[in-house]
């Protein structure tokens, strides 16, 4: 999974950045408003997380301008302005959620998910795409009759291809999906996560289309 932190606060994207990495998930760190527009035009985010009080122009006007011009990103506020009119305004310009600083790492972990669940129209943990079922919380996958919990790595690359079941991504969009910036990624990376997949369940898990990439076939 990639996110995009909006913040201006070093401390607290040290602190995320770190804290995202344990659980390798990739995280893209912008400081602005301008230069966080300039990031969701260029990459494609699972969640952005904004602040509300930024240089330039301020995480409201953000959020105004990705939802004025159709950008159906999920986005999850990340604040110390605790008072009613700001979440009901944040909520109302089109944010998924709302949660207040100083907050456990764990619990904004589980609203990301429950973010990502909701987007994809899933009420559970549970993503189903074809004959692989996975466990956003948890990280287990079963295919067929076989369960196995992945790193986060392969497990993030398997969610991406299971969020449009019968839909083929290529090795550029899959390293989009799972690598931020300044990541060094091998030319195989892709195929080296697919192989360990695969030898985990069976080579039917992830389909190859010869010259354009994989999927995972629709049941």
């Amino acid at each position: 999974m990639r996110l995009l932190l909006v913040e201006d606060d070093r401390m607290i994207a040290d602190a995320l950045l770190k804290g995202f990495e344990r659980h390798a998930v990739s995280l893209d760190w912008v400081k602005d408003g301008p230069a966080a527009l300039e990031a969701i035009d260029l990459a494609e985010y699972a969640v952005v997380l904004l602040d509300l009080g930024l240089p330039k122009a301020d995480g409201m006007q953000v959020l105004e301008s990705l939802r004025r011009n159709g950008q159906g990103i999920p986005v999850l506020i990340v604040t110390a302005r605790d008072d009613l009119c700001s979440r009901i305004k944040g909520l109302d310009l089109g944010a998924d959620d709302y949660i207040l600083k100083p907050f456990e790492f764990d619990e904004l972990m589980a609203r990301i998910r429950a973010v990502v669940r909701r987007r994809a129209g899933h009420a559970q943990s549970l993503v189903e795409a074809g004959e692989v079922t996975l466990d956003l919380a948890t990280h287990a996958v079963t295919f067929r009759e076989a369960t196995d919990t992945l790193p986060a790595r392969e497990f993030a690359l398997l969610a991406a291809l299971a969020e449009r079941p019968g839909v083929i991504l290529s090795r550029n969009q899959l390293e989009e999906r799972i690598y931020g910036w300044g990541e060094e990624v091998e030319s195989n990376a892709i195929e080296v996560l697919i192989h360990y997949i695969r030898k985990r369940f069976h080579k039917d898990i992830i389909r190859n289309i010869r010259g354009a990439g994989w999927t995972i076939p629709k049941a």
